[in-house]
Order: structure tokens, then sequence, then C-alpha cells
């Protein structure tokens, strides 16, 4: 008598049961809480004193589409310095992740010019980095003249790629040494060891905290507006300068939102994912 091994035991169909009646009641209750607390916080808001005064100054739907066009052809400049800036930091902050992964005395030099670097860029709020190297760096005339947003991505550049090679070198790190040893015995190079074996696990181990700092960058990326470049927030600020409303802010803040929605979402998936398959087998 052959026994199947293949179907789910009864015990086993109750606890899916279980779990899918749970999961409904859980979905149910976040979806009644939710609502409940987004009306409770509407009605709190419209019965203030100020509503009707705020409503006319930020929600005003009419300068709402009439600057919406000149918000968006300004987000488009940032879009395109957000392109450029990743590149850069891309490579700029494998670098110095690199570089202070180095081992041996001989690149004891490297290792603290890549350090000291990372602490300066770290320490210093971007918007300085901003001023420094839009009104600094220009007037050492030792490139042809560049437009503001040049300066601004080189900027971005500067500071987030001493974060993320941060990110990156604890992704190195973290890879266990048994993994280099081993290419190594197969006689890989230092280099192709580093770009076959250690740096594909890295990054994995570290993606999440990579989408973060994307993020990140997608929302610093409207800070290039104090060089005086036509971005989505500087444009902003001229139809407020013209309308007297205060809604072209709002119409550039919902942009960004939209802009950074994918890659939040992107980010919470992929963490979750992670974290799912590290816990396989984990759950009761």
């Amino acid at each position: 008598m052959s026994v199947d091994t293949t179907s789910p035991s009864a015990i086993e169909l109750e606890r899916r049961a279980f779990r899918r009646t749970q999961n409904i009641r859980s979905v149910l209750i976040s979806m009644v809480s939710t609502v409940v607390f987004a009306v409770v916080v509407w009605f709190a808001v419209i019965n203030t004193d100020g509503w009707a005064e705020v409503q006319r100054s930020f929600f005003n739907w009419d300068v709402f589409v009439a600057s919406f066009p000149a918000v968006l052809n300004g987000l488009w400049l940032n879009i395109r310095v957000l392109f450029f800036a990743s590149i850069g930091i891309a490579i700029g902050a494998t670098l110095l992740a690199v570089i202070r992964t180095l081992r041996g005395p001989v690149f004891f030099p490297l290792r603290v010019l890549a350090a000291g670097y990372t602490d300066i860029f770290r320490g210093i709020p971007l918007i300085l980095v901003l001023y420094l190297v839009g009104f600094g760096l220009p007037g050492l005339d030792f490139l042809p003249r560049m437009p503001v947003e040049f300066w601004g991505s080189l900027a971005l550049i500067l500071t987030y790629s001493a974060y993320v090679s941060e990110v990156l070198r604890a992704g190195i790190e973290a890879v266990n040494p048994s993994q280099r040893m081993a290419a190594r015995s197969l006689g890989l190079s230092h280099a192709k060891t580093l770009r076959l074996v250690v740096m594909p696990q890295a990054v994995r181990k570290v993606t999440p905290a990579l989408m973060n700092d994307f993020v990140s960058i997608q929302k610093d990326v409207g800070l290039i507006s104090v060089l005086g470049a036509v971005d989505a927030v500087r444009a902003a600020q001229i139809q407020v300068a013209s309308t007297y409303s205060f809604t072209p802010y709002v119409v550039a803040g919902l942009l960004f939102i939209l802009m950074s929605l994918p890659m939040i979402r992107l980010t919470d998936w992929y963490t979750a994912r992670a974290q799912k398959r590290e816990q396989i087998g984990g759950q009761i």
C-alpha cells in the first residue's frame, strides 16, 4: 500500500485555511482603520479656523492648472541631472569602496585619502557643497563656462559618492572571506576575484540600502535650484512670485512624489522579498 507524500495532510490544510482567514481579517481591519483615520484627520483639518485661508493659499485649482506646465518642464531638468549624477555616483562610490577595502601597507595612503574624502563629504551639508562647488569652482577657470546644472550634478556626485561608497564597503566586508580565498585558490587574480565573486554578492547584500540612497538623491536633486537652475523648485518659485499663491509649491511636491513612488515601492517590494527568502521555513 503506497502512501501519497505529495498531498498535504489534514492538519496542514487546516493551518492553511486558518492563515487565509487571518489574512482576510487583517486586510479588512486595516482597510476600515485606514478609512476611519483618514476621515478623522480630514474633519479635524477642515474644521480648523485657518483652513479657508490655507486652502486659498495652497490649494487654488486655477493656479494649480496654470502653473503645472512650467513646473513639469522644470522637473525635466531634475530628471536629467538625476540621470547623469546617478552614473557619476555609481562610478565614484565603487572606486572609493574598492580603495577602502584594499589590503597591504602599500595602499595605506590611498586608504587614508578615501577615508578622509568620505569623512569630509558625509560631514558637510549638501547645500553647502552646492554653494562651494557652484560658486567656487567656476572661479578657478580650469574648465570652460559650464551650465549651473553641471555644477549641481558635480556637487551631488561628490556628496553621494561618499554615502554610497560606505554602503558598498559594508557589503564587501559582509562577504565571507572563504569566498575570496576559494576564488584565489582557483587561480583568479585579485581584480577578477573582486569583479566576479565579491562585488556581485556585496551588491546583492546592500541592494535595499542602495535603493534608499537613490530615493534620497531623487529628492535632493531639487536643491540645485539654489544655484539658479530653473528646475521644478525654481519654476515653482517663479510661479509663486507671479500668482501670490503657494499652490505651485504643492504642484512641485506632488511631481517629486510621483517621481519617487516607483522606486519607493520597488524598494519595499525587494526588501520584503529578501526578508521572506531569509525566513523561509521559519514561520509557524
